[in-house]
């Protein structure tokens, strides 16, 4: 305990690096536990899409997209997620699978959709990260 005191005295700026770490950490694993949006794995993702009509939601940036994204997924940049959520309003009783890169601007994105009062909402796990990583397909396509 004494080794831990003076590592805290002589590294102050560490410390408090460490626990604003740890903190953040927590903080966003209390907001996506409570957000009421289940995430969900690439395989499930695609379950629901085929046994429900799921639409998948790309919230990445314009370059990104281009570069692969989930086929038919539709691209709503977060950057204009407001402008154009109206666009989603027919789907509000469909089940709805937003996806970034790994995860934090789907988080968003859903939170937006939560308060718009979309009835069926997940998270893609790992984002399009983890889709690739299960070894999914991805289009370049339009």
């Amino acid at each position: 305990m004494t080794r831990i005191l003076e590592f805290v005295g002589n590294h102050p700026i560490l410390f408090f690096a460490l626990a604003a770490v740890i903190g953040m950490i927590a903080f966003f694993e209390y907001q996506r536990m409570f957000s009421g949006v289940k995430q969900l794995s690439p395989i499930a993702a695609t379950r629901l899409q085929n046994d429900e009509e799921a639409i998948f939601v790309d919230v990445r940036e314009d370059s990104e997209y281009k570069n692969g994204h989930i086929l038919g997924a539709r691209h709503m940049p977060i950057s204009s997620f407001d402008k154009r959520i109206a666009e989603l309003d027919k789907f509000k009783k469909k089940p709805i699978i937003i996806y970034c890169s790994n995860g934090p601007r789907a988080s968003r994105a859903a939170g937006k959709l939560r308060k718009a009062e979309f009835e069926s909402l997940f998270t893609l796990a790992g984002g399009l990260g983890g889709w690739e990583k299960a070894t999914m397909p991805i289009s370049t396509k339009g």
